[in-house]
């Protein structure tokens, strides 16, 4: 393959790569541009005219003839101080990235710290600057998903959103939440635990109440007093371990909604000179490794593949006409030293 040229007046055309693999602009055009309704053995003799040539595509001149940008806006309803600090957004930013890299398509980073930064996010997609929004962590009382959807653009959600059953009109990408806090809890159970606890995550979010809920659908008769609410980082975890033991001190478990929680919730267990797992066993949700394998004891969790999650959310978005069901992940409970 020869290099492609540095100039902009060397730079061969289409009509070029036409000429040297013998076919139509036309045909050029589709292949490029990704058509698959060119035979094979058509586009081939094309690729290799394009490797022969160094075509470059001109991308300027393709947005305007077929719309596309090939930019995907990766829309997260969080301000930048919780996107940073949490490993859970760098695993599925990391997994959308990569399914996106793999195409040739930018990654637009769009946070939002308020109801004025939604309608920034909202004028943005209506400014056709991307091709498609992929959207998390949205909470119960957002209004991104009207903002985006006014805004025309293809979405896909990471999480399932909070719309009442047969209003979504997007697909998205989740895990079993429910399913694996009942493996959770019925972990707990099954080594003989009977004062197990819950710290929640911030309800105002679908994950947090589907966890909620499968706690309860292990424990259906637990105490109210064995419920604290947390907000998914360690310093929730903290506040909420604390609230349980003083209103419950003979706790011998904990299920925490995430393993940021679970991670504030050892360090209070620490400093009041309980033991883990000998006197309270716990349990979180995510199975982030640099969090779970790095607490002490090492923390027993929920798996979820994030990554995996980010991949799937940018698959959906790109197939352009192919399925666009939902797909929600099984989970798997991971056994370390905490319980």
């Amino acid at each position: 393959m020869t290099e492609p040229p540095t100039s902009a007046a060397a730079r061969p055309t289409l009509e070029a790569v036409a000429a040297r693999a013998g076919v139509s602009r036309a045909t050029v055009s589709r292949v490029v541009n990704g058509d698959t309704g060119v035979r094979e053995a058509l586009a081939e003799k094309v690729r290799h005219a394009v490797d022969e040539l160094g075509y470059v595509p001109n991308r300027a001149a393709r947005s305007l003839v077929t719309r596309r940008h090939d930019a995907v806006a990766v829309v997260i309803a969080e301000p930048e101080t919780r996107v940073f600090a949490d490993p859970f957004f760098a695993l599925q930013l990391r997994g959308i990235s990569k399914e996106l890299t793999s195409r040739d398509i930018q990654l637009v980073l769009l946070l939002t710290e308020g109801r004025d930064d939604h309608e920034r996010v909202g004028r943005y997609l209506s400014g056709g600057h991307v091709d498609g929004a992929l959207v998390f962590s949205l909470h119960l009382d957002d209004p991104l998903p009207g903002i985006i959807q006014g805004a025309g653009v293809p979405t896909v959600f990471g999480g399932r959103p909070g719309w009442p059953d047969g209003t979504a009109t997007s697909p998205y990408v989740d895990c079993d939440n429910r399913g694996g806090a009942r493996a959770a809890v019925r972990h707990l159970v099954s080594l003989g635990r009977t004062r197990v606890a819950h710290i929640t995550g911030a309800l105002d979010q679908t994950s947090a109440v589907d966890r909620l809920d499968g706690f309860r659908d292990v424990l259906p008769e637990a105490d109210d007093a064995y419920v604290a609410e947390g907000d998914f980082t360690p310093a929730g975890g903290e506040r909420a371990m604390r609230e349980l033991l003083d209103r419950c001190p003979d706790v011998d478990a904990v299920f925490a909604a995430n393993d940021l929680s679970a991670s504030g919730a050892l360090r209070v267990l620490h400093e009041r000179g309980m033991r883990v797992p000998e006197d309270v066993a716990v349990v979180g949700f995510d199975d982030m490794v640099p969090v779970a394998e790095q607490t002490s004891p090492p923390l027993t969790t929920v798996r979820q593949d994030i990554e995996e999650m980010g991949r799937l959310m940018a698959r959906i978005l790109l197939s352009r006409g192919g399925p666009e069901e939902s797909v929600v992940l099984p989970t798997e409970l991971v056994r370390r030293g905490s319980a």
